[in-house]
Formats: structure tokens, sequence, C-alpha cells
């Protein structure tokens, strides 16, 4: 029997492996795990430091945007499912937060909320039921993304929808959806929405430890679905999701069910898209139909774009990077951010189709250096 090799006997022809620390799941992708590493870095560091209040919430506002980014992400670059309607399933985790607010508000502090004044209730109506307990008010905000993904799906996929028809479809689902919002009869706020949340929990939602503790859940949140989705493709469904991506027609043909796997990744990918959306509420004070405006579907599509397609830290950088930008021009020229974003987008399908992450492909040329940096 041949001896082991010690550690400390290693020729240098018997390298470690990079990245041997990482987890499995996380060695073939050093730019995730480094997002990864910042996300936790970030977490810590605000519980550490406790930086000004409005920065902390702008990073928990910035990380749920980031969880929307990868849900997209996942139908998107590992499936070639373009959605340009997932602001319906972010909406449907916000209203169903912003319930639960109201609902837990009223119960603790007896005062009525707004929207029953405004509306004229003397109590909430049946539908409000049970949402003053936070773990029924999260069950039912996610089962009710993933049964309308479910039907939407199905409808779709077993129809063969694909492609850009598919795109129009889920962007007239979301249209549809803030034209029911808008409208007062729903009892959820119509035009003006619901805000005034007071209470999380028992405790006053302004106060920094709040802000603290919602954002840096946030940022938890966030690791916790990169390394579970990062775990998922690069398994055996991640395989059979590039290859219905690439050839679907070659996969059913070998016997596999795409519409059984585009049906699942697509429910979970509402369900994560719920959890940014369940999250955000709570940091911005506010929900109203506008978030249902597909503009902010096609932004999601535009963040994952930039970051770069296929990787989920890519979606991340692009996510982060659009919104904390759009946050500053939304300051100091507000007029021009539209143009900026447009431009972005031109760059992008121009000139770095696999977005910021071609940057990171540049390389100068060994004869360019030769020259000292001189061109010709």
């Amino acid at each position: 029997m041949s001896e082991a090799v010690e550690p400390s006997r290693m020729t240098p022809s018997q390298p470690m492996p990079a990245f041997s620390w990482l987890h499995p799941a996380l060695r073939g992708d050093p730019l995730l795990a480094a997002v990864i590493g910042l996300v936790l870095a970030g977490a810590l560091a605000i519980l550490v430091l406790h930086p000004a209040p409005y920065l902390v919430n702008m990073v928990g506002q910035l990380a749920a945007f980031a969880i929307l980014a990868v849900s997209l992400d996942l139908v998107w670059g590992y499936l070639g499912i373009l959605s340009l309607g997932h602001g319906l399933f972010f909406a449907i985790g916000g209203y169903v937060c912003a319930m639960h607010l109201l609902s837990h508000a009223y119960a603790v502090t007896g005062v009525a909320p707004d929207l029953m004044q405004f509306m004229g209730w003397k109590t909430l109506p049946l539908y409000w039921s049970g949402l003053a307990s936070a773990p029924y008010a999260l069950v039912v905000a996610l089962v009710l993304s993933a049964a309308i993904a479910f039907l939407f799906g199905y409808a779709s996929f077993r129809s063969r929808v694909n492609g850009v028809y598919f795109s129009i479809i889920s962007q007239a689902l979301v249209y549809v959806a803030m034209l029911l919002m808008f409208r007062n009869d729903t009892g959820l706020g119509g035009n003006n929405g619901m805000t005034g949340f007071p209470l999380l929990f028992g405790y006053p939602i302004g106060a920094p430890g709040m802000v603290t503790g919602l954002t840096v859940a946030t940022l938890l949140a966030l690791a916790l679905i990169l390394v579970g989705t990062r775990a998922l493709v690069v398994g055996r469904i991640g395989r059979r999701m590039l290859a219905c991506r690439d050839d679907e027609a070659r996969l059913r043909t070998l016997g596999y069910s795409a519409t059984r796997l585009k049906l699942g990744i697509w429910c979970l990918s509402a369900t994560i898209a719920a959890i940014a959306g369940i999250l955000y509420v709570p940091q911005v004070g506010i929900i109203n139909p506008r978030v249902l405006s597909p503009d902010l579907s096609i932004e999601i599509a535009v963040w994952v774009a930039i970051g770069g397609m296929g990787r989920l830290g890519g979606a991340v950088i692009g996510a982060v990077a659009v919104n904390a930008l759009k946050f500053w021009l939304s300051a100091a020229m507000p007029e021009a951010w539209p143009f900026i974003l447009s431009g972005l987008v031109l760059v992008v399908v121009l000139g770095l189709p696999n977005g910021l992450l071609d940057l990171a492909a540049l390389r100068l040329k060994p004869t360019w250096l030769q020259r000292g940096g001189r061109l010709g």
C-alpha cells in the first residue's frame, strides 16, 4: 500500500487546490464567494460600527433589491426565461407585509389605521384575518406568490410559450395587477397605497435598533439565498436548467420534462422575489401600486443585464451599482436618471454583452506593455 503524502512533504508539483477552504458550491465561483463575504462583512460592520440610520436604511434597501435581482437571474440567466413581470411577486410580498404591519399595530394599540378611516371600515375585512401574526403572514405571502406563479407558469409553459412572447405576457400580467391595485374598492389603499407602520414585533419601526435589525436581517437573507441558489445551479438540477436554456427540444427528446423543470424554478424565483418585497416594505415605510409599474420590472432586468446574466454575484453587483447610482442622482439630478439608465443599457447591449463582468475579463496585451503603454 502506498503511503499518504503528508502536507509538510508535498512537492511544488502537488499544490493545494485553489479556494479549497470554500464551501464546495462556491469553489467554482470566486466572484460569488467574494460577494457573500462582503455581504457578511457589511452586516458585521453595521453591528459593530453603528453608522447613521439613514445609511443603514439605504444598505438594507440595496440588499432587498439584490435579492430581487437574484430571483430574476435564476430564471433568466440559467433557464433563459426573461420575465418582465417580476415586480408582481415583489409587490405580493410587500402588500402582505404591509397588511401584517397594519393589523399588528391595530391589535396592539387599538388605533385604527388611516386605511380603515379612509374606507369607512369599522373593523378590518375578513381577508385580513390572522395577518396580525407574523408567521401566518409570511406563509400567506410565500404561498400566494408561488400559487400565482404556478397558475401563470403552468398555462404558459404547457402551451410552449417562450422567448419574447413570454416576456410580453408577463409584463401584461403585472400591468393588469397595477390597474387593479389603483382601484380603491380593492381595499388595499388604492392610489395612496398603505403607510403609517408604527410597530414591528411590538417595537417602534423607526427606532435605530429596529432599522439596524432590518438591514442585518436583509443582508443575512441575501447571503443565505446566494448560497442556496448557487448550490442549486451547480447540482443536477442546475445542469438540466442549462440544458433547457441551450436546447430545450433536445432535453425533451432525452426524456426529461422541461415543463416541470421550468415551473418549479419559476415558482422558486417568485417566492424569492416575494421575500425581497417582505424585507423591503418595513424599511421604506410605504407600498403603493407603483411597485407594480412595468418600469420596475424592466429595471430589474436591467440590473441583471448590467451585472451579468447567469452569474448570481453579477446580479447582486448590478442591482447595488445601479440603485446606488439612482439614489445619488435622484437627489442631485433627478431629471437625468432616465437618460443615464438608457445609456447604461445601450453600453451593455452594444459593448458589454456579459455586463460589468466583461470589464474584469479585459487584459492588457503584452505587446502593448512592451511598447511602454504607447499605441501604434
